[in-house]
C-alpha cells in the first residue's frame, strides 16, 4: 500500500539500513498476518470508472467512509486521499486509478482476516449504495481503456506517471487498471526471512496461476488468463521480478539493502511536497548527493517510502510481502492469507515447501514465471505441471492450518478458507477459465455482465 511514513531520524550508513530491517525479526508468537486489496470502483448500471471529484465522486465515498468509521483522514493538499484507523492499525487508500484499498491490520489469524473484510464490504456498501457506486473484484479492468481511467490527486502518482513510460510499455496499465490481493507476514530471524522468501520467490506462479483472474482488456479476451501478471514483466525491470540473486549464498538482510540502494528512485518527500527525483539511485541520496536538493541528507521516512517502490514479486520491508495474485470476489481473498500462512507459518510445511523447490534453478524459476501468465495450470517445470504443484501446494498449506489449530468460534480451523482455490483445482481451471468460459457461453461475447455476477 503506498501510504507515507514519517520518521525524520537521520541516516548516517548503510548499517542503519540493515538494523532497520533487522528489527522486523520477531518471536513466532507475535506473527501476524496483514492482508491488502484492492477493488474496482464502477458507476452501477453504466459500468464507468469513478471520478475522484463530483458529488458521487471516490473523494465523497472516503468523506462518507471517514464519518462512517471515524478514521483518521489522510490529506494532501487539502484532498482526502485515504483513511487510517489510529487504534486498530488498518487503513483505506487509493491506488492511482481510483482502485479503493483496505490494508488491513496486522492479525493474528485467518478468521480475523475474514471478519474484517466482511465488516470492511459492510460498511462500504452502506456509503456507496446511495452514491450509485459498486465494486468489482478483479484483477485487472475488464473494459476501460487507459485513457478512461481517473487520476487521483496524489503527488508519488504524478511522478510515477511520468517517469513509467521511460522504463517499460505496461508502467501504466499496471498503476491505473489492475487490482491485487497480497498478504503480509513475519519473520522470526535472518535465516527464517531468506527461507520464506525464496519460497516465496519459487512459489509464486503457483499463487498467479491459483488466482489468475484477468483476462480481459478493453472489453475482449487479451489471451492471457494473469494478464496482470503479463503486465509486470514488462513494467520497469530496475525494480520487479523473480531476483535470481536471492537465491545465492550469503543472501540475508545486507544484500536485500544492497539490491535497494541502487534501485531508483521516484521521489523524496518534505512535508506535503514530493520532490522528483526519478532515476537517481538512494545511494546518491544517502551521500547527500541529490542534484535537486544537494546536501539533503537521507532520513528513515526516505528509506521506508523507498522500500515502498520497489516491486519484485515478492517484497521485503520489516515482513515480507506476497505479490502475485490477482483480485477476485471477497470469497477468494482471505484464500490468499491461509495459502501463505499454511506454507509459511508452520515448519514442517515451510520446510517441505522448500524441498520442492530448492533444486530449481534460477532459469527454471524464470520460465516458470514467463509462461504462468498465459497457460496458468497448463504451465510446467521440471515435467510437472503447474496444477500438480497448486495440488501438492495446498496439501501442505492446508496440513500447516490444521496443525497451527486456531479454531473460530464454531470451532472451525483455518483450513475451510482454502475451499473457494481447492475447488478451481479439483476441476483443474484457473479463476480467468471460468470467466472465459461464461464470456464465450452465457455472457454472449460481452463482459458486462462481470460487472454484476462479480462484484462484492
Amino acid at each position: 500500500m503506498a501510504r507515507d511514513q514519517i520518521d525524520m531520524a537521520p541516516i548516517e550508513t548503510r548499517d542503519d539500513l540493515v538494523r532497520w530491517l533487522e528489527q522486523g525479526a520477531k518471536p513466532k508468537a507475535r506473527f501476524r498476518i496483514g492482508t491488502e486489496h484492492e477493488k474496482f470502483a464502477f458507476a452501477i448500471g453504466r459500468h464507468e470508472p469513478v471520478p475522484y471529484d463530483g458529488p458521487r465522486g471516490i473523494r465523497a465515498l472516503l468523506d462518507g467512509m471517514g464519518m462512517l468509521l471515524g478514521w483518521e483522514p489522510i490529506v494532501e493538499h487539502e484532498n482526502i486521499i485515504g483513511l487510517v484507523d489510529v487504534t486498530g492499525g488498518g487503513a483505506i487508500s487509493l491506488e492511482p486509478g481510483g482502485q479503493f484499498e483496505l490494508s488491513g491490520a496486522a492479525v493474528e489469524t485467518v478468521h480475523e482476516t475474514c471478519a474484517e473484510l466482511m465488516a470492511h464490504l459492510a460498511q462500504l456498501r452502506e456509503v456507496a449504495r446511495p452514491l450509485g457506486i459498486g465494486f468489482l473484484g478483479i484483477g485487472m479492468s475488464p473494459k476501460w481503456t487507459l485513457a478512461e481511467m481517473p487520476v487521483m490527486p496524489k503527488g508519488r502518482y504524478r511522478i510515477m506517471t511520468a517517469y513509467m513510460p521511460k522504463v517499460g510499455r505496461h508502467g501504466l496499465d499496471m498503476m491505473y487498471r489492475t487490482c491485487t490481493v497480497q498478504t503480509n507476514l513475519d519473520f522470526s530471524s535472518e535465516a527464517d526471512m531468506v527461507k520464506k522468501l525464496r519460497v516465496g520467490l519459487a512459489l509464486q506462479p503457483i499463487a498467479t496461476a491459483l488466482f489468475a483472474n484477468s483476462p480481459f482488456t478493453e472489453g475482449k479476451p487479451n489471451g492471457f488468463l494473469s494478464f496482470r501478471s503479463q503486465i509486470w514483466r514488462d513494467t520497469d525491470p530496475d525494480r520487479t521480478g523473480m531476483l535470481p540473486w536471492v537465491f545465492e549464498p550469503g543472501m540475508g538482510f545486507e544484500r536485500w539493502v544492497d539490491y535497494a540502494l541502487d534501485v531508483p528512485m521516484y521521489f523524496v518527500k518534505r512535508g506535503d511536497t514530493y520532490i522528483d527525483v526519478a532515476g537517481q539511485s538512494f545511494r546518491t541520496l544517502l551521500g547527500g548527493q541529490l542534484e535537486v536538493i544537494p546536501g539533503e541528507r537521507a532520513t528513515l521516512s526516505d528509506w521506508a517510502n523507498h522500500l515502498t517502490t520497489i516491486f519484485p514479486e515478492v517484497r521485503l520491508k520489516r515482513y515480507l510481502e506476497m505479490r502475485g495474485a490477482d483480485a477476485g470476489p471477497w470469497r477468494r481473498l482471505p484464500a490468499l492469507p491461509a495459502f501463505w500462512v499454511g506454507l509459511l507459518y508452520d515448519e514442517d510445511s515451510l520446510a517441505a515447501a522448500w524441498d520442492l523447490v530448492k533444486a530449481w534453478s534460477a532459469e527454471e524459476r524464470q520460465k516458470l514465471r514467463d509462461d504462468v501468465p498465459r497457460l496458468g495450470f497448463g504451465a510446467a517445470i521440471r515435467e510437472r505441471s503447474v496444477l500438480d504443484l497448486a495440488t501438492e501446494c495446498l496439501e501442505l498449506a492446508r496440513k500447516g492450518l490444521s496443525r497451527r489449530d486456531r479454531l473460530d468460534r464454531n470451532d472451525c480451523d483455518e483450513t475451510r478458507y482454502l475451499e473457494p482455490i481447492e475447488d478451481f483445482v479439483e476441476r483443474g481451471i484457473t479463476p480467468a477459465e471460468e470467466l472465459l468460459e461464461k464470456f464465450h457461453g452465457p455472457w454472449g461475447g460481452s463482459v458486462e455482465p462481470v460487472f454484476t455476477e462479480y462484484a462484492y
